[in-house]
């Protein structure tokens, strides 16, 4: 099958996407933001939220979501790629594995207390699994390691993964800093994805 057969399927499917037509009704940025929407719904992760920060937050679906449903909290949104403003949310244009993005984080964060910090961060995906594994993996461990410097007691930590390398020391390690840890796989995250998410409730520390 030709390159552009396979494009047309594709975006006949994303046009026919339910999550894609709720996100163009309802003005979001991306399908994704329902991914957020279902476990906040059951969770209520933002519930009291006085600050969020949202890693990798571009194109900007997930920190739209944070400020229509707790208009109460300070939201921080980072991300190496540009995204275009959000009445309410603070962005900056950094990548925070690196030392210079984190201490730009950092800095804005300031005495914000944080009860949520959400990542829907994903590598550039090379196809290759277990490099891909690894990369997704190691964002996951630095949102982890984030916590330890900006999450307030009791807050939540919402991240992706993919199962596989990695996986069960990734849940090990938050075992030990989250009263309660849970995988999710929101009904928005399709099927055909290896993506799932992790929910941290209750940071120790």
């Amino acid at each position: 099958m030709s390159k552009r057969s396979d494009t047309k399927r594709w975006l006949a499917k994303h046009r026919n996407d339910p999550y894609v037509r709720a996100a163009q009704a309802d003005n979001y940025r991306s399908r994704a933001v329902y991914k957020l929407a279902e476990v906040d719904e059951k969770e209520g992760l933002l519930a009291q939220a006085r600050g969020v920060v949202d890693l990798g937050a571009a194109p900007g679906g997930w920190s739209q979501y944070c400020r229509r449903v707790a208009p109460q909290a300070r939201v921080v949104a980072i991300d190496r790629l540009d995204m275009d403003p959000i009445d309410g949310v603070t962005f900056l244009r950094a990548d925070f594995a690196e030392a210079e993005g984190l201490d730009a984080l950092m800095a804005e964060i300031g005495e914000t207390p944080v009860d949520l910090v959400l990542s829907d961060m994903a590598p550039n995906l090379s196809g290759v699994k277990a490099a891909d594994q690894a990369g997704v993996m190691h964002l996951a461990e630095l949102s982890l390691e984030l916590c330890r410097d900006v999450l307030a007691p009791g807050g939540c930590l919402f991240i992706k993964v993919f199962q596989g390398e990695g996986f069960d020391a990734l849940i090990a390690g938050m075992k030990k800093s989250f009263d309660k840890v849970a995988t999710r796989k929101p009904k928005a995250s399709r099927d055909a994805s290896r993506e799932m998410y992790v929910l941290g409730r209750g940071w120790r520390g």
